[in-house]
């Protein structure tokens, strides 16, 4: 085992470690954050947004989401840039374990270049699995590179092959790379003590359920600019709902698995990126809103071009939203007139949709 894969494999055990390690506190509400509190948050005017759907493909493997049998949870032959988002619990009485496999039917050896990953899990605390995923995905961004040989396999993730998973465990995982050549991924769940690829070469693939969450869709990222500069001294508190499904569509794409036509409800693995225009003259607030329950994820930030972090929505505590309609996690004060940047993704466990809510800003930044 060469180094980089070795501080791989510590980062991703410490990764699982920190999934429930989540410090509880009060979270803030509107009220408490400066926000005015008599504002009506099922009302607010929408900040119109132009939206464009690009950044290669998406496979979703969510369904069977509580997999009750061994083996393949989806699987497709894609090239290019892609992104892989798996969520799947142990949903029988036996430990196992579910893995990514990477399988090249070609007579010629296949590089996969990973770009960037987050791990979660396995956990019985859903919430803090999806929440340590989509972190430690915006957090990290460093190449790997494997190796597929001929008629051969290899691991998206060795580390999933030596993690038990316990009965009504979760496992999450984001990873975008790269394959100049088609490969096949496969997902799918299987004993402890079998060997993937011999296991992979006889597998069924587990019927789907009523939720049909998996399939794969053409545009991983959705690039999100508003048609409108935003004033905050002339345009007052204003929202940008996402993934609703009204505003914010839900993409479509096709399930490999039968051929048949299949829709991403929440957009889950899609990035968003957004983009905040805003008027030199005043300062203003971010926060985040949750619409349909309890809400864990992550936000990155990339302010001014320079200062770039990542921030848990919400930071203090492990989840929001379940409690009234008004909960909000407050993203940052900015200057007006300077570039800002947010890039997150429906965390997996989480309920949608969401708002960004803009306001005028309580204190100069």
């Amino acid at each position: 085992m060469n180094l980089l894969n070795l501080l791989r494999q510590v980062s991703v055990i410490v990764v699982v470690t920190l999934a429930v390690s989540f410090i509880f506190t009060p979270q803030l509400t509107l009220a408490k954050s400066g926000f005015p509190a008599n504002i009506d948050m099922l009302n607010l005017s929408e900040l119109p947004v132009t939206m464009t759907d690009q950044g290669g493909t998406l496979l979703l493997s969510d369904s069977p989401e509580m997999v009750e049998d061994d083996g393949i949870m989806y699987q497709d032959t894609v090239s290019g840039d892609i992104r892989l988002f798996f969520h799947h619990v142990n949903a029988t009485k036996e430990l196992k374990k579910i893995v990514v496999l990477l399988v090249n039917d070609s007579d010629t050896a296949n590089d996969v270049v990973v770009n960037q990953y987050g791990l979660g899990g396995p956990g019985l605390d859903y919430l803090a699995v999806g929440k340590a995923a989509e972190m430690n995905y915006l957090k990290q961004a460093e190449n790997e590179l494997i190796e597929v040989p001929a008629k051969g396999t290899a691991l998206l993730e060795p580390i999933l092959t030596k993690t038990v998973v316990a009965p009504d465990e979760l496992v999450n995982g984001i990873y975008d790379f790269q394959s100049k050549a088609p490969i096949k991924v496969v997902i799918m769940m299987l004993p402890v003590d079998a060997d993937p690829a011999t296991f992979a070469a006889t597998a069924s693939v587990l019927p789907n359920t009523n939720h049909r969450l998996r399939g794969t869709f053409s545009g991983r990222d959705r690039i999100l600019v508003p048609s409108q500069v935003y004033n905050p001294a002339q345009d007052g508190v204003m929202a940008i709902t996402l993934a609703d499904n009204k505003l914010d569509t839900y993409v479509s794409g096709i399930d490999a698995t039968d051929g048949s036509k299949t829709l991403n409800y929440g957009n889950y693995g899609v990035m968003y990126k957004l983009f905040l225009p805003t008027a030199f003259e005043n300062n203003y607030a971010v926060y985040l809103n949750p619409r349909g329950g309890a809400y864990a994820g992550g936000m990155q930030v990339k302010y001014r071009h320079q200062e770039e972090y990542t921030i848990g929505t919400p930071a203090n505590t492990l989840f929001f939203g379940n409690k009234r309609d008004n909960e909000v996690t407050h993203l940052g004060d900015y200057a007006g007139g300077q570039s800002l940047w947010l890039t997150f993704s429906p965390p997996g466990a989480s309920s949608l949709p969401v708002k960004i809510v803009l306001a005028p800003a309580a204190k100069n930044k």
